[in-house]
């Protein structure tokens, strides 16, 4: 175990780490995040629909979601290109790259355009979640011959023509370029691009979309990488192109009076991270009422409001959890078992599968069982789920909370 440890801190967690630096990537988890208030809007409609649900003469507020989270690919397809540029340093031309992702991707999508021009149609299902692959790869390309072509610029930082007139000449070559490209497939050789990646990439959105995809994804992002120090964020990127599309297209079966197959969604998780990754709320709950380390004590009531809000940083940084193996052990456990038991209680029909956007991730876990499944089934998992990660966390919490009370008296002898 010590060998294992040391080859995770010395070198698996620091390449890990730069991994997640590394600007491509970096600038997809940018991309996404900017794009996430759009997102929570979407998520604060679902729950006016929900009101509606049970009073008919409540507003339909569904054009905001479909105004917001709705449009959720033409936002990355605009963030992407922009975010890396600026992450490779071409600020100066980050809103042209920006503008020319957004051109390409409406271009990708096959716009329907009338006889004499004067209307224009476009599916709505490939400007969501639903066309999010499609935006990502866009935004990736329009990045990629942006910053290769800044490198070679007409027009040099010392010269004395101003900056906004230099970013024009500079990229007028690279974003003729793309739309260029772009025209030829869709416009002369009527290839459908948009549904050529999808059809490219879905072979590994549905395999993230198994059993096996949302066990492991889960457990590395919020059990096996988060206590190595390694955010979760790392794999949002990974985890969003699987779990957006998903709810979107749950969505759209649910109003087609389909059925709703798609379990991995973000939804889905909010089930069994209760108190954030690895479910520690227990764990929390245990050191602050029952340690008799007083230090873990404090650590534990410093960790309670942010826990039931599932902020979890504070208890697994502050415990800790991170490099502990007598708690990284638990938190293993528990990312493992939370997937399984959501998998398998919603594929035999236990637990009713999500169908509405909603990523209101901070709500307390009670309330956002009922939300997203609009069930009593689903508080009723969530609290038998409660109970097995209490059980899983006790014993460990005990040997260390044994631990600590030993390091606390040695300190108070030492006079520390």
């Amino acid at each position: 175990m010590e060998g294992f440890m040391s080859w995770m801190t010395e070198s698996f967690a620091p390449r890990v780490n730069k991994l997640a630096k590394n600007p491509w990537i970096a600038a997809i988890q940018a991309a996404i995040l900017a794009a996430m208030p759009m997102v929570l809007v979407g998520s604060f409609a679902t729950i006016l629909s929900i009101v509606k649900d049970f009073w008919k003469g409540f507003p339909d507020f569904s054009m905001i979601s479909t105004f917001s989270f709705g449009l959720f690919s033409i936002f990355l397809a605009y963030l992407i290109p922009e975010s890396v540029m600026n992450h490779k340093g071409h600020k100066d031309v980050a809103k042209q790259a920006g503008l020319a992702g957004l051109g390409f991707f409406l271009i990708l999508v096959y716009p329907q355009i009338s006889k004499d021009g004067g209307h224009i149609t476009f599916d709505l299902n490939t400007l969501g979640s639903g066309g999010m692959i499609a935006a990502l790869i866009a935004g990736l390309f329009v990045g990629f011959v942006m910053n290769l072509f800044s490198k070679w610029k007409f027009i040099h930082e010392d010269s004395p023509i101003p900056d906004f007139i230099a970013a024009w000449f500079n990229t007028l070559i690279p974003i003729t370029i793309i739309l260029l490209i772009g025209w030829i497939f869709t416009f002369e050789m009527d290839a459908n691009l948009y549904h050529v990646v999808n059809t490219i990439v879905s072979p590994l959105v549905n395999l993230g979309q198994g059993f096996w995809g949302m066990v492991i994804i889960n457990f590395l992002a919020f059990g096996f990488l988060y206590t190595f120090g390694i955010s979760s964020w790392v794999l949002y990127p990974v985890q969003s192109a699987i779990f957006l599309p998903a709810i979107a297209q749950n969505q759209a079966n649910f109003e087609a009076h389909k059925a709703v197959t798609n379990i991995f969604t973000n939804e889905a998780m909010f089930l069994f991270l209760i108190g954030g990754g690895g479910a520690t709320l227990a764990l929390v709950i245990m050191l602050s009422f029952m340690a008799k380390s007083k230090r873990l004590r404090m650590i534990g009531r410093a960790s309670f409001v942010p826990a039931i809000f599932n902020i979890n940083e504070p208890v697994v940084f502050g415990a800790p959890i991170v490099f502990n193996p007598i708690l990284m052990v638990p938190m293993w456990i528990c990312s493992l078992l939370g997937p399984i038991l959501v998998w398998v209680v919603m594929k035999i029909g236990l637990v009713p599968i999500p169908h509405r956007p909603f990523q209101l991730w901070y709500a307390p876990a009670p309330i956002q069982s009922w939300i997203v499944v609009e069930s009593i089934r689903g508080l009723i998992f969530v609290c038998i789920f409660f109970a097995i990660t209490w059980i899983v966390y006790y014993p460990f919490f005990k040997v260390y909370d044994k631990q600590a009370v030993k390091q606390d008296a040695e300190l108070a002898e030492k006079g520390e």
